[in-house]
């Protein structure tokens, strides 16, 4: 083959090649418009998704909310039977809207979640306020028991101020407890326990308690913790609520539906949360799985209603931390090697 022949052959040769590159480039150009296409278009569902939710979410909820304040103004004029029936089944309904709140919050915007808690605490407040006004409490007592006897003491006057030790409050309205609470309070330097009987379903208070380690056995209806110092405080599953205010220098251990904790600093959490935890004017709060175990736990689950496979203990929201994709420093999660496991010491 002479000098010529060799170059057109390679001029070939390179012309094919070239070509070959080109139309390879321009095969991955094509599928790269295809999958940038496909990914616009699965981020456009997914946000036609989240708008829908949003929607069913205000709309049934501002429409639950309406029935419920409806059913109130029905108290005006109403006899005391009526009154009481139109109490119960908007109680039951705010409990209802409360855990639709509760199911919703993983596609909710921040804001969405504040303007419905917002709402919700308000049409609390107008429910215990409709429920003093119509129905006036006839009685209100504390009964102080004996630590060491844990025998009931005769009531105290109405305008007799409670002293230190263990509480139970009711109020008697035509012969049955329409609010029943228990608890501790003022006490320092104490082991404090509630059996699974005494705190059954029930409202529990913890207030101004110090270096005190406290356990709760049973399932509460709601629980409440305020100005708690150092304190070890290890509770059964809580049905609806824990409220966490004014809490330093304390590690608690409790299941729950949802945790709202407000004014909180260097406290360990051990959580169980079948919603999410939330936090606002906190710093140097840090959480872990709940660990803490006592016989009957399985039995109180049932009895709460907690989903014993749903745990969003690390999925934290801090009201105080808006920015987007940047982790807040007002919690942290515990590290494994960190962790306490004996609960017995």
């Amino acid at each position: 083959m002479d000098a010529a022949a060799e170059l057109s052959q390679e001029s070939g040769f390179v012309a094919e090649s070239g070509a070959a590159k080109m139309q390879e480039r321009l095969q991955k150009r094509h599928q790269a418009r295809i999958e940038d296409a496909e990914r616009r278009k699965e981020d456009k569902e997914r946000q036609a998704v989240a708008e829908e939710k949003g929607e069913y979410f205000s709309s049934t909820f501002n429409g639950e909310r309406a029935c419920i304040e409806e059913l109130l103004s029905g108290c005006s004029g109403a006899d005391r039977a009526v009154v009481t029936q139109i109490l119960e089944e908007a109680t039951a309904q705010t409990v209802q809207l409360q855990k639709f709140l509760n199911d919703s919050t993983l596609f909710l915007t921040q804001y969405e979640l504040r303007q419905a808690q917002a709402a919700l605490q308000k049409l609390q407040t107008s429910l215990a306020e409709t429920r003093e006004a119509a129905l006036p409490k006839k009685r209100f007592a504390f009964r102080a028991r004996t630590k060491a006897a844990d025998k009931v003491a005769p009531p105290v006057s109405d305008t007799a101020s409670p002293g230190a030790g263990t509480f139970e409050q009711s109020a008697q309205v035509d012969g049955a407890a329409a609010f029943e609470q228990c608890g501790f309070s003022n006490m320092e330097n104490e082991l404090l326990t509630k059996t699974s009987d005494e705190i059954q379903k029930r409202d529990v208070l913890l207030t101004h308690l110090t270096n005190c380690k406290v356990r709760l056995f049973g399932s509460p209806s709601t629980l409440h913790l305020k100005h708690i110092d150092s304190c070890e405080i290890l509770c059964g599953p809580v049905s609806s609520s824990v409220f966490v205010d004014h809490c330093r220098n304390s590690i608690l251990a409790l299941p729950c539906q949802q945790l709202r904790t407000h004014n909180t600093t260097n406290t360990q959490v051990y959580l169980h949360v079948t919603s999410r935890a939330i936090i606002e004017d906190c710093h140097g709060v840090s959480f872990a799985p709940f660990s803490w175990s006592y016989p009957n736990l399985e039995d109180d689950f049932s009895v709460s209603g907690l989903d014993r496979d749903r745990n969003n203990w690390s999925q934290v929201d801090d009201f105080n931390w808006l920015a987007a994709g940047t982790p807040s420093p007002n919690w942290t999660v515990i590290p494994e090697a960190d962790r306490k496991t004996n609960w017995d010491s």
